[in-house]
């Protein structure tokens, strides 16, 4: 057989095989299968990736940088200094030993180069990713470096302030009971920012006297307020927000006033009164010297209890600057019974 016949033969074969398929008919159609059942309907968008940009959406998180910018923890100088590389100060100093102490419960030694505090310094993995996690890295109530069967409870996140905003040494008649207190360094006293302390309503030198002291934690700002709500409200006018910086806003709003400055029913001033009035007593007394430049401090020696007692009070209430806003009534109890102490007191020498 020729090459053009097969050629042809094949192709028949080829034609007759696409036209089979076409002469074949269907049957009729079947039944309708029964419908199966809906799936689970899926999570809002508010509850899942969206979520996410509440926080970090462009513009927020621009916002919050900003403002975070213009805190005294994102200043080196302030927040890290010398103390930030030192086991014993890193834990509130640096980022570093922050995070550190978070995971672990401690640091673990010096820090080689510590940075001062950053997004992750407070917020570490989110657990539920839903709307109010703010991952934490601690919120749980504290116990104080002062006394820990002590529970400072600040309520929720403010506890993450408590950790490191606390006197860390006790009161003098409880570091070393006695009639005397020796004072050996111009650095004594409760640790710079011993805010947690009076919020709290605890750790400070309870003089008895003839004003009352409030129950530990009854203090109104822990119901009605906190260190977020604050210090963290919404943000105008340089205060508010992750700038930290208290906020006038959030004081009118709980207070239903409409005050421009903290001295809501004048208790700054009448603070900022007694400190002085306890202060030159101290000096009068000679546990305390300097000047308003140079600025004031102990005088290392030994003192009646009593003396050391004042020392302490004054000092950790004048360094939590609030001047009686964080918990007027107990502040107020502490520096009235604290003078009526000293000045009925008979002098060392």
């Amino acid at each position: 057989m020729k090459l053009r016949e097969i050629t042809k033969l094949l192709f028949v074969a080829s034609l007759v095989l696409l036209l089979i398929p076409a002469c074949v008919k269907e049957g009729p159609q079947g039944l309708a299968g029964v419908d199966g059942e809906d799936g689970l309907d899926g999570a809002d968008g508010a509850d899942g990736h969206v979520t996410c940009l509440v926080c970090h959406g462009g513009e927020n998180i621009e916002a919050i940088q900003g403002q975070f910018a213009m805190s005294v923890h994102k200043s080196g100088v302030n927040a890290v200094a010398y103390a930030g590389a030192r086991a014993d100060c890193a834990q509130c100093h640096s980022h570093e030993g922050f995070v550190q102490f978070a995971e672990f419960g401690e640091v673990f030694g010096a820090i080689t180069s510590p940075n001062a505090w950053e997004c992750g310094t407070c917020h570490g993995l989110h657990n539920s990713f839903e709307s109010g996690d703010y991952a934490l890295r601690l919120s749980d109530p504290v116990n104080p470096i002062f006394d820990e069967t002590v529970t400072m409870d600040l309520m929720g996140n403010s506890n993450l302030c408590a950790n490191c905003h606390q006197s860390r040494r006790p009161e003098p008649s409880i570091d070393k009971p006695g009639d005397t207190y020796k004072i050996t360094s111009t650095h004594y006293g409760p640790h710079h920012g011993a805010q947690a302390n009076v919020v709290a309503g605890v750790g400070f030198a309870e003089i008895e006297g003839s004003t009352s002291y409030p129950d530990a934690g009854s203090n109104l700002h822990l119901a009605q307020a906190s260190c977020v709500g604050c210090h963290m409200g919404e943000f105008a006018d340089g205060q508010g927000g992750h700038s930290w910086n208290p906020s006038v806003n959030a004081c009118n709003e709980c207070h239903e006033a409409d005050e421009t400055d903290f001295n809501y029913g004048g208790v700054q001033t009448d603070i900022h009164d007694k400190l002085i009035e306890l202060r030159d007593l101290l000096i009068a007394r000679g546990v305390v010297s300097g000047d308003d430049q140079a600025g004031y401090g102990p005088v290392v020696g030994t003192y009646p209890m009593i003396e050391a007692r004042a020392f302490f009070n004054w000092a950790g209430l004048e360094e939590d600057r609030s001047l009686g806003v964080h918990n007027p009534k107990y502040v107020r109890a502490l520096l009235n019974n604290t003078i009526e102490a000293l000045e009925t007191a008979v002098p060392a020498n």
